[in-house]
C-alpha cells in the first residue's frame, strides 16, 4: 500500500472517530445525531440532481438500509447516553464486521476460511474484555452494552444492504448519493415530531458542532472509497479499523473516561481482531 494512501486511510479512521466524539460530548447524543443526520442530507441532495437514481431493482435494498439506518441512529444516541465513547465505539464497529460475515454467509453462501474464524474468535475476546473494563458500580456503563450490540448487528445488516443495493444497482456512486441523501431524513422527522421544540431551540447551539461532525463524517466516507481504488479493498478496510482504537483513545484521554489503558488494549485487540478477519478474505 502507497504510504499518501496509507496516510489518507488512517486519516479517515481519525474523522469517523472524531464525529463520534463530538455526538457524545456536549449535549444530547439523539439530537446532534439527528443534526448530524439532516446536515448530511442537506449536503448530499443537490449531488442528485447530477447523479441518476438507481434503477428500480436497487431500492428494496436501499430501503432496507435507509430503515435499518433509522435503528442504528436511535441505538446509537441511546448507547452514548448510558456509555462511554471508549467502550460503545469498540463493541458497536468492532462487533459489526462479524455480524455482517455472520449474515453473509447466511443469506449470501460467503463463507469464512479457518483463518476468518479465528479472527471472529479474537474480535469476541476483545469484546468480552472491553466489556468486563467497565466501571462496576455503575448500571447504566453495563446497559450501554445492550444497544451497543444491538447496533452492532444493525451495521452488519444495513452493510448487506448496501453491498448487495451498490451490487445490483450497477453503479456504486448513484447508489451511495441518494443513500446519503435520504439517510438522514427519517431519524431527523422522527426526532422533530418526537421532541419538536427542543430540536428547534437546540438548533442554534448545535448546528455548528453537527455541521462538522457531517463533514467529517462524509469526508472520512469519500477518503475510503478512493483509497478503495488506489490498494486493495481488504487491506483499506483492515487499517480502517484503527478508528477503534483512536475512539478508545480519545474516550479515555481526552473525554477522561475510566479505564483507559485497560480499554485501549481491549480496543487494540479487537481491531487487531477485525483487520484479520478482513485479510482473511483475500485470495
Amino acid at each position: 500500500m502507497p504510504l499518501t494512501v496509507f496516510l489518507v486511510v488512517i486519516l479517515a479512521a481519525g474523522l469517523h472517530a472524531s464525529w463520534n466524539a463530538l455526538v457524545k460530548t456536549g449535549g444530547d447524543p439523539e439530537l446532534r445525531l439527528a443534526l448530524v443526520g439532516l446536515v448530511i442530507s442537506a449536503m448530499m441532495l443537490p449531488l442528485c440532481l447530477l447523479v441518476p437514481p438507481p434503477p428500480a431493482a436497487a431500492w428494496p435494498w436501499l430501503l432496507g438500509s435507509l430503515a435499518s439506518h433509522l435503528f442504528y441512529y436511535e441505538l446509537l444516541a441511546r448507547a452514548y447516553r448510558l456509555g462511554d465513547l471508549s467502550q460503545v465505539y469498540p463493541v458497536t464497529r468492532g462487533l459489526a464486521p462479524p455480524v455482517a460475515a455472520l449474515l453473509a454467509w447466511l443469506i449470501l453462501g460467503e463463507g469464512l476460511e479457518p483463518a476468518g474464524v479465528a479472527a471472529v474468535v479474537v474480535i469476541g475476546l476483545g469484546i468480552v474484555a472491553l466489556a468486563a473494563a467497565g466501571p462496576g458500580g455503575s448500571m447504566a456503563g453495563r446497559r450501554a452494552l445492550v444497544p451497543a450490540v444491538m447496533n452492532a448487528c444493525v451495521i452488519g445488516g444495513y452493510t448487506i444492504c448496501d453491498g448487495m443495493g451498490a451490487r445490483t444497482a450497477g453503479d456504486a456512486w448513484s447508489y451511495v448519493v441518494w443513500l446519503f441523501a435520504l439517510d438522514g431524513l427519517p431519524f431527523g422527522a422522527l426526532v422533530l415530531a418526537r421532541r419538536q421544540g427542543v430540536l428547534l431551540r437546540a438548533v442554534p447551539l448545535l448546528w455548528r458542532p453537527a455541521a462538522l461532525a457531517g463533514a467529517m463524517s462524509l469526508s472520512a466516507y469519500a477518503l475510503v472509497i478512493w483509497a478503495m481504488t488506489k490498494a486493495p479493498i481488504a487491506y483499506v478496510s483492515a487499517l480502517r479499523e484503527t478508528s477503534v482504537v483512536l475512539a478508545a483513545w480519545m474516550g479515555t484521554r481526552l473525554l477522561h473516561e475510566p479505564f483507559g489503558r485497560r480499554r485501549i488494549a481491549c480496543a487494540a485487540l479487537v481491531a487487531l481482531g477485525v483487520a484479520a478477519l478482513q485479510l482473511s478474505r483475500v485470495h
